[in-house]
């Protein structure tokens, strides 16, 4: 039972510095950079794969604990490239609207600068999704 949660763990801890080495060749990184929300690779998806890989692997494909984590993990991955990229969209463009009136002088009131990089690409769940299904693969070989 521990490997369930391990493993997910691991594999988002994990997703989680490869982002901060990635972005850290890029830019400066800041704390808030810790928890970010997009980026590559996804740790999203890693967690929800290896949580249904260790799944897969401990109580077999036609268990319903399995049927349950598939299900989740669907919804997240669905969640974290749809609707959460496209809150990003509208972030970006709510910004340049709210940049624009102030140079118009339109706003008196302050509004908050909105997140644009919230949900994620299919390529950075792909990599994420890969990520997960190794660390849960190669820790139920090497704990089990």
């Amino acid at each position: 039972m521990y490997l369930s949660l391990l493993l997910p763990l691991a594999a988002g801890l994990i997703t989680q510095i490869a982002k901060l080495i990635i972005k850290s060749r890029r830019e400066k990184i800041v704390w808030r950079d810790i928890m970010a929300y997009s980026g590559m690779p996804s740790s999203h998806s890693a967690i929800v794969i290896a949580l249904a890989t260790i799944i897969w692997l401990e109580e077999g494909l036609s268990s319903p604990l399995f049927a349950l984590a598939l299900v989740f993990t669907i919804v997240v991955i669905r969640d974290a490239v749809g609707l959460r990229r496209y809150l990003g969209q509208h972030g970006k463009v709510l910004n340049i609207l709210v940049r624009d009136l102030k140079d118009d002088r339109v706003l008196d009131e302050h509004y908050p600068r909105l997140l644009e990089r919230v949900g994620h690409t299919p390529a950075q769940v792909v990599v994420g999704s890969i990520i997960g299904f190794l660390v849960s693969l190669l820790g139920f070989w090497w704990l089990a």
